[in-house]
């Protein structure tokens, strides 16, 4: 039993100070058996602090410690690592929560936050008392990543763990990289291209050794655990012989042209959000890579007339699979456009109503005049938060890009068509950071700009054959505007990807707005629940490029810092089972959400086993068992009820 314990009491500044009496849980738990240092400090995690640990542990001989203050999540590890320095075993470390438990919560009743401080530190030391040293698992690992989806953030992460020398699997389920980026002309806040941006990434990827590109492929199973997942991947033929390079062999778009004219098949242009058809053969826009024709699977009818034209087609070729060992995993896999109801705001009732998608695809498609179905277009209205901020609907986050995305388009097609007249119908602009000069350009070109409350919405409707937008506008005091409008733009926002199952495969959980979720904001904004899996991107929230690439730069980063190694080090805070006394049931494997428990044969009987590489430590797995044959260590039935006799006592 640990028997030298040094206690320190955190005013954290004055967030614990200012309703805990510190000096007296100070006192008071100073005179608990086997406390032998007790102290208080205005902020136990600086530096200053750390160090005075550091020597207290030495010079005392301390066995454990007790730190009251902050939440663990915030600094567990930094007060680890300090014992660690000392030579102190880092699990005889203990960490009691009065600030978010004490003072935060009992901010009305001082005298009772610190009484209930008080029991809480006591509870710490009881449970100090009882720690063990415990020993880190090591376990190998694969200097191998997987990267799910080859838009900007994808590619930017398969790039940078290249380049800290991580081989990399960079998958994207179309035949095409670039993502939605690609879809973009005009971006802001540079004004550069979607396909400079994406050409310019995709040559580096496309000339990196490190990097396996696989077009037309997708994650279809994953086993093992934290730096040996072993994944399935599934690869749809192109249907194009290999080397059918249109940049590298121009001569050969006359031939591709009869084809595709040739083909009998048209299906909606999903890269034109469906304004356009194309045929079930078809090739890259400019903006898409590799240049390289594809035929749909799905729609193609096998009538062989695009073979007549064109001899680089190949439909023998076969559905294949391929088993990759990687160490970790990121998930890139972006975004969907919100798509609009049937009859929210006139969409797919009016003939003149679309998205703010498909007007930039619009804008991109008509050269010289903006046209939509045959009528020409002088006076655009945009609806806003459109998919967005609503707080009776599914979609109650803010995606933050539409209004600058909105705008930056309003000013694009002004540029180049003249003559515009842009209404924008919003709940107030977000254009954050620089993207304010946008807004401020877009007022100085004449942009007319008009208020809407949540709770009364624009109406959109038609009359003599017109489109009218109608709304109370605040900014005029609810005066009723109405404005004839050519073309309503409903200016939508980002929702996660559908008909993806890699949430499921990977077990990855999703927030309340349905994007995947990290560990913690600040903390661990790319880390998932599951070891050796992290997100980037727009799949974790609505992001603009340059937030996306910096999200997959922090994700590859952390990734390679995992498993560059060779070996990766797990807490080993993990559950037990008791052999002699387990005699499966199953409860526990069902109550596991990691999938961690097994059965295997012990001593001529079926027992349930942890897998500790997948195992969270959660505890999920103990009030299941109905014969207590599953511990958890580092938290002991032991430890946990001699906390709670201090709490009552």
């Amino acid at each position: 039993m640990n028997n030298r314990i040094g206690v320190y009491v955190c005013q954290c500044g004055s967030n614990i100070s200012d309703y805990i009496d510190v000096e007296k849980v100070r006192a008071e738990v100073a005179e608990t058996d086997g406390v032998v240092l007790a102290r208080t400090t205005m902020f136990a995690c600086s530096d200053a602090t750390q160090k005075e640990i550091v020597q207290d542990i030495q010079n005392n001989e301390l066995d454990a410690i007790v730190i009251a203050s902050c939440s663990p999540k915030l600094h567990l590890f930094t007060f680890r690592e300090v014992a660690n320095r000392a030579g102190l075993n880092p699990y005889r470390y203990v960490q009691v929560n009065i600030r978010e438990q004490g003072s935060w919560a009992h901010s009305d009743n001082p005298e009772m936050a610190t009484f209930k401080a008080i029991h809480q530190v006591k509870a710490g030391i009881a449970r100090a008392k009882l720690s063990q040293t415990l020993t880190r698992l090591r376990i190998t690992s694969v200097n191998t990543a997987l990267v799910i989806g080859a838009g900007m953030a994808g590619m930017k992460a398969a790039l940078e763990l290249a380049d800290m020398g991580t081989r990399v699997f960079l998958i994207e389920r179309d035949h095409f990289v670039g993502g939605r980026t690609s879809q973009w002309s005009s971006l802001f806040t540079t004004f550069e291209t979607g396909e400079e941006v994406v050409l310019r990434v995709y040559r580096e990827v496309d000339s990196n050794p490190n990097i396996t590109l696989l077009t037309g492929a997708e994650l279809v199973s994953v086993k093992g655990t934290v730096g040996n997942f072993e994944a399935t991947i599934k690869i749809t033929p192109r249907y194009i012989k290999p080397g059918c390079d249109m940049k590298q062999y121009p001569e050969l778009e006359a031939a591709l042209k009869k084809a595709i004219d040739a083909c009998p098949v048209e299906v909606p242009d999903e890269f034109n959000f469906n304004i356009t058809k194309r045929k079930a053969i078809y090739n890259a826009f400019k903006s898409e890579f590799p240049q390289c024709p594809a035929i749909d699977h799905e729609h193609c009818t096998r009538c062989g007339e695009c073979l007549k034209y064109f001899d680089h087609i190949d439909l023998e070729q076969k559905e294949e699979t391929l088993s990759v060992q990687v160490g970790a995993i990121l998930v890139a896999t972006g975004f969907d456009p919100y798509e609009p109801a049937e009859g929210e705001y006139g969409y797919h009732e009016l003939a003149n109503v679309i998205t703010l998608p498909q007007f930039k695809r619009l804008i991109e498609i008509d050269e010289k005049e903006l046209v939509y179905k045959g009528r020409p277009i002088h006076t655009i209205a945009y609806i806003y938060c459109v998919g967005s901020r609503q707080t009776e609907g599914p979609n109650k986050h803010c995606s933050r890009y539409c209004c600058t995305s909105a705008i930056h388009a309003a000013i694009h097609a002004n540029r180049k068509y003249h003559g515009i007249q842009n209404i924008h119908f919003n709940r107030g602009i977000r254009t954050y950071g620089k993207q304010e000069t946008f807004y401020s350009e877009s007022l100085e070109a004449g942009d007319i700009f008009v208020q809407f409350l949540e709770e009364e919405p624009p109406v959109v409707f038609s009359e003599n054959g017109k489109t009218i937008v109608r709304v109370n506008d605040i900014l005029t005091r609810q005066k009723e505007v109405e404005a004839e409008a050519d073309l309503v733009v409903l200016v939508t926002g980002m929702v996660p990807r559908k008909n993806s199952n890699i949430g499921e495969l990977l077990k990855i959980p999703t927030g309340r707005d349905h994007f995947f979720n990290e560990v913690h904001p600040k903390l661990k904004p790319v880390e998932t629940v599951i070891d050796g899996v992290f997100i980037c991107g727009a799949c974790q929230a609505p992001f603009n490029i340059t937030e996306s690439v910096k999200s997959a730069l922090s994700a590859s980063s952390k990734a390679n810092a995992l498993i560059s190694k060779g070996y990766i080090e797990l807490d080993p805070l993990l559950a037990e089972v008791n052999q002699e006394v387990c005699v499966w049931c199953d409860s526990c494997a069902k109550a596991c959400p990691f999938d961690a428990i097994s059965k295997i044969s012990f001593d001529g009987k079926q027992i349930a086993s942890v897998d500790h590489s997948k195992c969270k430590g959660c505890g999920m797995c103990l009030p299941v068992c109905n014969v207590d044959a599953i511990g958890l260590t580092g938290y002991s039935d032991h430890e946990i009820e001699s906390m709670i006799d201090q709490m009552i006592g």
